[in-house]
């Protein structure tokens, strides 16, 4: 009888007291449904066609069946999409939030005896733990959850289904950004859009300031070098418009009083040419074009640095904005550079030369846009490509936590560039550090010192003529001065032998012509010698030696 109580409708329902106790024994379970409107608790009615998990879609078709199956009891409406947000968050997380907890105090502690069918299980351990409920989870409520979602707008009374619509809309955004980390200072297109115009900036100012100065060289070249800064010239200009104005001109507010006066005095001696005065007039719009653009530049540059250090503040830290804005830029996006790894960081803008490498099976390159980093600037060409290859991989951390970290903070990236310097320094100063012990303290190591040996360049090479030793050549010297000494000698020789025939005949001792003689044979004896090569220098002594004895024994 009690079974057929329960399947009645309502409406037809008696109850005497002993049935109605039969009843609530049997209808212990309660539901709790999530809604973007609300928290929603339905109590069952039929529990034993809830057992049937196969035919229970059958009982959804209709709202007036669904009607039969569940019943609402209670529905906790969400007053803003922020406290909606707060509840969506807190069931994704798999805790109990306020809004929540308050209905469970409310509707469900007063019936404790009751079981509670929910959709995640998780979120049931932690309602048994704190409000000691006791929570079921099974393919029968989920069964159960998918009929009433399907048949929400015939069972929860009060909602039109425009309004509930557009609160599930505006919560099904607000979940996603949440979801996303997604926040507007989080806009990384906004630096894509900003680098691209700094870059278009530059060619222009660039173009435009060529133009200036070769269009105003006509009338005063001489401005041109004096002036090398371009704003300031541009200024200048603008200030002075034609060149015979410059004497009742004041410049001191852009140029130094050195420059100014060494302006002044060429203008009195220029060699321009004179121009009309709507060229002039053109030329100075154009030095207005100039000025504004710079001024532009200076607020981009701003600008750019103020959103880099809101969205990678640790990139920022570690490559400067300007090198980090290209990164992301030339990757599409802060998340697309957070999936690629260092190795691919560091060559990231060199890809030409990457693929030519490895066609050509040469090296490949060591560095792309991260060259221009300061930490890579300031290291001389040998440790480039080490410290490019260290500071890529420590960059690939920083763009991680930029992009998928919680916190903004800035200790990570200022913790890996200070390793970094220290490196650098370390790899610099060439410091040696001990294998054993502390592995702090740097060896002591003498300071090396080279000596370079002086090499002198070798003529030798130079002549194709057949090479001639140098004992060969000394002795073919010798030879060329012996001979007119010789020559010499027996014209002397001549002219005494014949003196002495004229004394012989005066009646005079012949002694002297022996020795005359002698002399004769050394002379004789000793252009043999010069004639001959000489083998070594040790020979050489040898024969001088013979030669004193000999005189020494003819002179006793």
């Amino acid at each position: 009888a009690a079974w057929r109580a329960a399947a009645q409708p309502p409406h037809s329902r008696a109850y005497s007291l002993t049935e109605e106790e039969d009843v609530n024994e049997l209808l212990k379970m309660l539901v709790l449904f999530e809604t973007a409107a609300g928290y929603a608790i339905f109590k069952v009615l039929d529990e034993k066609k809830i057992q049937e998990v196969d035919s229970l879609w059958k009982e959804f078709e209709t709202p007036e069946k669904a009607n039969k199956i569940v019943k609402l009891k209670h529905f906790e409406k969400f007053q803003d999409t922020t406290e909606a947000l707060a509840a969506a968050t807190a069931l994704v997380e798999g805790k109990i939030g306020k809004s929540l907890k308050k209905v469970l105090k409310k509707v469900v502690a007063k019936e404790a005896h009751e079981q509670l069918a929910i959709s995640d299980a998780k979120l049931g351990g932690v309602i048994k733990d704190k409000l000691s409920l006791s929570c079921v989870h099974s393919p029968a409520v989920a069964e159960l959850m998918r009929g009433i979602r399907k048949q929400m707008e015939g069972l929860i009374t009060g909602l039109p289904p425009r309004e509930m619509s557009a609160m599930a809309l505006g919560l099904a955004h607000s979940l996603s950004r949440y979801k996303l980390k997604f926040s507007p200072d989080k806009v990384d297109t906004m630096i894509v859009q900003a680098i691209s115009l700094l870059d278009d900036l530059d060619k222009e100012l660039n173009n435009y300031i060529m133009r200036c100065r070769e269009w105003y060289g006509w009338h005063f070249p001489e401005l041109g070098k004096i002036i090398t800064d371009n704003l300031a010239y541009c200024k200048s200009v603008r200030k002075i418009g034609v060149r015979t104005n410059v004497a009742t001109t004041d410049l001191s507010e852009f140029l130094p009083e050195e420059v100014e006066a060494e302006v002044k005095t060429a203008a009195e001696i220029s060699m321009g040419t004179e121009v009309s005065e709507e060229d002039i007039s053109n030329i100075m719009h154009l030095c207005d074009q100039v000025i504004e653009i710079s001024e532009y530049r200076t607020q981009l540059y701003d600008y750019l640095k103020n959103r880099m250090m809101a969205i990678a503040p640790n990139l920022t830290i570690m490559v400067g904005e300007l090198v980090g804005a290209r990164l992301i830029s030339h990757a599409g996006s802060l998340l697309n550079l957070a999936k690629h790894p260092a190795s691919t960081v560091q060559i990231l803008g060199a890809e030409k030369a990457l693929f030519r490498a490895l066609k050509t099976k040469r090296d490949t390159p060591k560095y792309g846009l991260i060259y221009h980093a300061s930490l890579v600037g300031q290291t001389t060409p040998k440790n480039k490509g080490k410290i490019s290859r260290m500071l890529a991989a420590k960059a690939a951390l920083a763009i991680r936590y930029d992009a998928l970290g919680d916190d903004t903070n800035t200790e990570m990236g200022t913790e890996n560039r200070a390793k970094l310097e220290a490196r650098l320094r370390h790899i610099e100063d060439k410091g040696i550090r001990r294998i054993s012990g502390t592995g702090k303290a740097l060896a002591k190591a003498e300071k090396y010192q080279h000596k370079s040996d002086v090499k002198v360049y070798d003529p030798s090479g130079d002549s194709t003529l057949p090479s001639v030793s140098k004992k060969r050549k000394f002795e073919e010297e010798e030879e060329e001065e012996e001979q007119p000494v010789a020559v010499k000698a027996k014209k002397v020789k001549k002219e005494q032998v014949a003196e002495e025939a004229a004394e012989t005949e005066e009646g005079e001792p012949p002694k002297k012509k022996k020795k005359k003689k002698e002399k004769k044979q050394e002379a004789a004896e000793e252009e043999e010698a010069a004639e001959e090569p000489s083998t070594s220098v040790a020979a050489e002594e040898t024969t001088e030696k013979k030669k004193k004895k000999k005189k020494k024994s003819k002179d006793d």
